[in-house]
């Protein structure tokens, strides 16, 4: 069964945004990577101002329920105002149901990052629905992600 969680995005300041939310909700951050992190895509270098930025972090808030979040950058940065720093994430049990649920709730809308196998070993795509609110899914395959 999928799980959706809020994931958001910020401007530069989401290591400081999570610390807080982790001095409220307390536990601990499973992971936390950097834009530097990233292998060079089509060629790129992320750039030096972007390196040390926030590229994805997660905080268990609760049994059910896990905030991730990221700062924007680059190209990505154009497109960040308030009304748009908040997805919903969806994390399936099989590359099957990630297709399903890409497929039919992207329809009529917009997709930002087609689904696809990425270097952190995820099944992971974007949209945002003709509804005009963002979404993310992602199926973690137990044979490809990293121990974070």
């Amino acid at each position: 069964m999928a799980q959706v969680n809020a994931y958001l995005t910020f401007n530069g300041n989401c290591e400081e945004a999570f610390n807080f939310y982790k001095s409220v909700f307390g536990g601990e951050f499973p992971y936390i990577g950097r834009f530097g992190d990233m292998p060079p895509s089509d060629g790129k270098e992320v750039s030096a101002e972007d390196k040390n930025k926030i590229m994805h972090v997660t905080l268990p808030i609760s049994q059910e329920t896990v905030l991730m979040g990221s700062d924007t950058g680059g190209e990505w940065s154009s497109n960040f105002n308030a009304g748009n720093n908040i997805s919903l994430s969806i994390n399936t049990d099989s590359k099957e149901e990630a297709d399903r649920l890409f497929n039919g709730l992207s329809e009529g809308g917009t997709v930002t990052m087609p689904l696809a196998d990425t270097f952190w070993g995820a099944y992971f795509g974007m949209w945002t629905d003709k509804f005009g609110i963002n979404w993310m899914v992602n199926y973690d395959d137990p044979a490809k992600v990293q121990a974070h």
